[in-house]
């Protein structure tokens, strides 16, 4: 019997190849992550006046027309604007056999632009999850919340895993990787996964960055191609008390801890109990296995951080977030930041690959 966990690197290479992901356009090496797989977008965006789900006993198709304003052709590349909501088919399918599920999240440099992306399956009454046994095709819920996007019919703005059975981590478990492993450079604080506290002292001149509004688009295929300075307002190290978080400003920080993911597991950064703030951390929460065993050593987590309604003060060494693993099915024949080229490997402190 196939092991229970997360389908690693060389699982998923198979579901591409054995008909359970289909795609017109043959999926790529470059879409194959240790424990996910990129997704891309297909031909056309579907500008919505609201966002919706098909609930049960309905298809996403079967819904569009109540929600479709326009249809915007992505082939030779679209502007998706800040503030709007847009649906879009991707170019994988999926034909799940029994026992495999799925969930997606955001990749890392979708999350860092503020780009709030959403799966979405037929037939379904919630966000990101891929039901067990699943057949049908996939769609991305796409709203820009600060910087307006440039893409095309092939980007790649989210992920998806899929699982075999039941691969939680339970705390005692948890405490027992963290005592073989040193998943976290500390005694690490373990109560429903691994908690994560932010810095706010800054191990160099900065401790974070603020979007700036009103900002250019971003072309989100281009790496490297833009001045900061044209988007984002440094936070300078040094500061004394809290960090106030400004409704509806977007701000990237980094977690005090330094944490890294050995190859029999995943983990996914969750949101911190909103009893106690009013503040969202982190579109992006895929860790991949080999996360933080690169050259540099274990790696600071980067923190996507959003108040809502109301100012919200961000003290030092506040717990934001956690880390919740999984056990991997395998331990990938690819991990992350060793054998593939991964953008974030080592970081501290770092906005977008789209940024110099």
């Amino acid at each position: 019997m196939a092991a229970a966990g997360i389908l690693p690197y060389q699982e998923l290479k198979e579901a591409a190849e054995g008909g359970a992901v289909t795609s017109p356009a043959p999926v790529t090496e470059e879409q194959v992550q240790p424990a996910s797989l990129d997704l891309r977008l297909g031909r056309r965006a579907y500008r919505l006046r609201a966002s919706f789900l098909p609930g049960p006993n309905a298809t996403v198709l079967d819904r569009l027309p109540e929600f479709i304003m326009h249809t915007i052709e992505l082939t030779p590349g679209a502007v998706l604007e800040t503030g709007c909501v847009y649906l879009v088919p991707l170019m994988e399918c999926l034909a799940l056999p029994a026992g495999i599920s799925g969930f997606a999240n955001p990749k890392s440099s979708t999350g860092r632009l503020d780009v709030f992306t959403r799966l979405i399956t037929d037939h379904s009454s919630g966000f990101d999850r891929v039901c067990d046994g699943y057949r049908g095709p996939l769609f991305a819920e796409i709203c820009p919340q600060t910087f307006s996007i440039l893409v095309r019919e092939g980007s790649s703005l989210s992920q998806l895993r899929l699982r075999r059975g039941v691969a939680h981590v339970e705390d005692a478990e948890l405490s027992r990787l963290q005592a073989r492993e040193g998943i976290v450079d500390c005694a690490g604080d373990i109560d429903q996964g691994l908690a994560l506290t932010v810095d706010l002292v800054g191990e160099g001149a900065m401790l974070g960055f603020r979007a700036k509004r009103h900002s250019g688009v971003v072309d989100v295929d281009r790496i490297a191609a833009y001045d900061p300075v044209d988007f984002w307002e440094p936070i300078p190290a040094g500061r004394r008390g809290p960090l106030i978080l400004d409704p509806d400003e977007f701000y990237i920080l980094a977690s005090k801890e330094r944490v890294r993911i050995p190859a029999s597991h995943a983990a996914e950064m969750v949101p911190f109990n909103p009893l106690v703030g009013e503040f969202r951390v982190h579109y992006a929460g895929f860790l991949d296995p080999g996360f933080g065993y690169g050259p540099s050593g274990a790696s600071r987590i980067v923190l996507e951080v959003r108040s809502h309604e109301v100012p919200f003060a961000l003290e030092h060494g506040q717990v934001v977030g956690r880390l919740q693993f999984e056990r991997m099915a395998a331990a990938p024949t690819r991990l992350y930041g060793r054998d593939i080229r991964s953008h974030y490997e080592g970081q501290s402190l770092k906005l977008s690959k789209h940024f110099r």
